[in-house]
């Protein structure tokens, strides 16, 4: 079976009940693989992804690394660091947080990317930068409304989901 859909996460800083209905929204979706976009937050929101398969990586806020790498790598899921490269469907995807902005306008700016994902900003938002698709989910936390994006990597067509 091909991988289709996937679960783009951003901002959940610890919010575990947020976060809860992150991933019931991802599950009851039936995404495949979800990617967390930084600023994880604390610890103790990683297990509440370990049914799905999940690629963390690093914000601003998410201070301790070595104790979220290893969190990480505990529920059986995938750290990698700050800048995460996947290629699923034949679809070659980038993702960062964006706090490090030259960083992010780098990888944007980088046409070998299909789709390139972050957070930071709190917003969601989505546009082509030549043929990348730039993909914010919007966040778990501190937003109004407090979203995800689900990716369809057949056609890379995006669904915003609004979290209650």
């Amino acid at each position: 079976m091909t991988l289709m859909l996937i679960g783009i996460v951003s901002d959940t800083h610890g919010h575990i009940p947020f976060t809860e209905n992150c991933v019931d929204i991802l599950k009851s979706n039936e995404v495949e693989r979800v990617i967390h976009c930084g600023d994880i937050g604390s610890p103790e929101v990683i297990p509440l992804f370990s049914e799905l398969p999940a690629h963390f990586v690093f914000g601003n806020v998410d201070y301790d690394h070595a104790e979220l790498r290893e969190t990480i790598e505990d529920a059986g899921l995938t750290c990698h660091d700050e800048f995460g490269s996947v290629e699923w469907a034949g679809r070659k995807i980038a993702f960062l947080h964006s706090h490090d902005h030259q960083r992010f306008q780098e990888t944007v700016a980088d046409s070998n990317w299909d789709l390139v994902c972050y957070g930071h900003t709190h917003q969601a938002k989505q546009q082509y930068v030549g043929n990348t698709l730039v993909l914010n989910p919007g966040a778990v936390f501190r937003a109004n409304p407090r979203s995800i994006a689900i990716v369809d990597l057949r056609n890379l067509e995006v669904a915003s989901k609004t979290l209650s």
